[in-house]
């Protein structure tokens, strides 16, 4: 892990060139750090580094990125025959192959005898971090990077690390990461991290609602964009709870439970705070600890935002 600082990583290898790899590429890429994509072939590769491209020149010509980005991109972003030329003389790895185990590990056994000192990511979706490193002979320089599509839009990546990750490792990813304007959240290791974990459960009861017949996708579709999806660019789930009452969730925990079985009961950590009569806002107390000033200056914030959504959902879907 040589180069640190503001300077790195100087050269990033990307490996595997679906459409993560590809997308991850560009945040690298168009920020004018050399960046090397591979593929299973040099024709795939040599394919994937113009397809590449080609997106960040549709995103360009749509005003979604910088006039300048795809010429930055193009003159950093390059193809490579194989993983060990990728590789060599990079200071982080970072793959992205197929959602399996055994896939993943082969690879890893490619990149390290040719990878020097570089990090190693894995830009895995639901695998446990802790699961993977176990195949690596120096698993103390290798971490998750969870990025979501497409990565040079969302500014969310979730950083995982391991019982045995340097964390000089986390702490260098993690200023990489906001230098380049994204969001990185380092998060405990486990199935589906925290995004996803979240995501599925919602996913889950939505196919559920549909599969009883209570609504269809399209109206399962437009109450979470227009309900608590419109709350969610702004708050997270325990500040929406906290103005909403905890009080009121605990009492919808219990119909949802009586309705629809234990699954649906009251978590822990809710009911504690419900039991000592810290509601939230209204109490000045909940899972967030805030003055009156505070509550004051949330539930404004909270009003503003709302307005400006409406008002931009307006423009946009005109």
């Amino acid at each position: 892990m040589t180069g640190h600082g503001s300077s790195w990583p100087s050269r990033v290898a990307v490996i595997g060139a679906g459409t993560m790899g590809v997308g991850i590429s560009h945040v690298f890429a168009s920020s004018g750090i050399r960046t090397v994509l591979v593929d299973a072939t040099p024709a795939l590769s040599e394919a994937a580094r113009s397809r590449a491209i080609e997106l960040l020149s549709r995103l360009e010509h749509g005003g979604n990125v910088d006039g300048g980005t795809t010429a930055t991109a193009e003159q950093h972003l390059s193809a490579a025959p194989s993983i060990a030329d990728a590789v060599d003389g990079a200071d982080l790895v970072i793959e992205a192959v197929l959602e399996r185990p055994d896939v993943k590990l082969a690879v890893y056994a490619e990149i390290e005898p040719a990878a020097g000192d570089a990090v190693i990511a894995t830009n895995t979706s639901s695998i446990p971090i802790t699961e993977l490193a176990a195949g690596l002979k120096s698993p103390h320089r290798f971490l998750g990077v969870h990025w979501f599509v497409p990565p040079l839009l969302v500014p969310c990546v979730e950083v995982i690390r391991t019982p045995s990750t340097d964390e000089r490792v986390v702490d260098l990813v993690v200023e990489a990461l906001t230098r380049l304007g994204k969001t990185p959240v380092v998060v405990g290791d486990g199935p589906g991290f925290v995004a996803n974990r979240i995501q599925f459960a919602m996913f889950r009861e939505a196919a559920r609602i549909v599969e009883e017949g209570i609504a269809g996708p399209e109206q399962v579709d437009e109450v979470v964009r227009s309900s608590f999806g419109f709350r969610l660019p702004f708050f997270g789930p325990f500040t929406i709870a906290d103005m909403a009452g905890l009080d009121v969730y605990a009492d919808i925990y219990e119909t949802l439970e009586r309705g629809l079985g234990p699954g649906f009961s009251a978590p822990a950590v809710l009911q504690e705070h419900v039991d000592r009569g810290e509601f939230g806002v209204k109490t000045g107390r909940g899972f967030l600890e805030l003055s009156e000033a505070q509550a004051d200056e949330l539930i404004e914030r909270r009003n503003r935002a709302y307005v400006a959504l409406s008002s931009l959902r307006r423009e946009l879907e005109a």
